[in-house]
């Protein structure tokens, strides 16, 4: 789409359904290679950034398909890799959340920098530090990250910044880590919490989510679920702030 036609000077008025959110199913794609089962995620969008976790799934050897508008079917017990490819990393800044799974998963992990990242400041160096702490050796020459963690260890991990994308990393890593994993100064949106609700009805124990600080006890074995994705609270408020700019009466 290259432009948009607005013709204003009307209310709004009726009533629209709130889709699953992007910010929330992104991570939760990436953690069903830790169930090595078929996961059911309801309510999930279908956008750009999906697709492309989509094919880097089945890159990996996992498998995916729709079932309707907005089901998503993932089974990952066929995964064979643990690359992937520039092309696929290229498509979306977000894609390095596959970092921390894949390497509690298969215990290495080959990924170029995200959305072309260039030399500079990076914006996953949080994510590198704390998978360093959790044991992961890390070797990041040329702009590719090659990464070995053959046993991951549970520690306490103290994050200069509440990231988000690191959190949910750590989160997924530290599945798959012998211990109990504490990650300190934590991020708290809601969409942590989905993280750790999914992880919760695949049979992990993680706590603490939507606060500072999130517990996860790993080295527990996780099955497939069927789970419904929050809906997207960025595209609810779009819809209020229209209707309050416009006037009328949206449900």
């Amino acid at each position: 789409m290259s432009h948009l036609v607005i013709r204003g000077g009307s209310r709004l008025r009726g009533e629209a359904g709130i889709q699953g959110a992007k910010n929330s199913v992104l991570p939760i794609l990436a953690a069903t290679l830790l169930t090595a089962d078929q996961v059911e995620l309801r309510g999930c969008p279908r956008l750009r950034d999906v697709d492309a976790s989509v094919r880097i799934l089945e890159g990996l050897g996992c498998t995916a398909r729709w079932e309707g508008k907005n089901v998503l079917i993932v089974d990952a017990r066929g995964l064979s890799g643990w690359a992937v490819s520039e092309a696929l990393m290229r498509e979306m800044r977000s894609s390095a959340i596959f970092l921390g799974a894949i390497l509690a998963r298969c215990g290495q992990a080959e990924l170029s920098y995200p959305g072309g990242c260039e030399l500079g400041p990076r914006p996953i160096d949080l994510h590198l530090s704390g998978l360093r702490d959790l044991g992961a050796e890390i070797d990041d020459a040329g702009g590719v990250l090659h990464c070995k963690a053959p046993r991951l260890r549970g520690r306490e991990i103290v994050l200069s910044l509440p990231s988000v994308g690191a959190t949910e990393n750590l989160m997924l890593a530290a599945c798959g880590a012998s211990g109990v994993t504490t990650i300190a100064n934590a991020a708290r949106e809601p969409e942590i919490v989905d993280l750790q609700n999914f992880l919760t009805a695949c049979g992990a124990r993680v706590s603490g989510a939507g606060t500072s600080t999130v517990s996860v006890e790993g080295g527990r074995p996780l099955h497939g679920c069927t789970y419904a994705v929050m809906p997207d609270r960025i595209a609810a408020a779009t819809y209020l702030c229209a209707a309050a700019s416009a006037g009328g009466e949206v449900f």
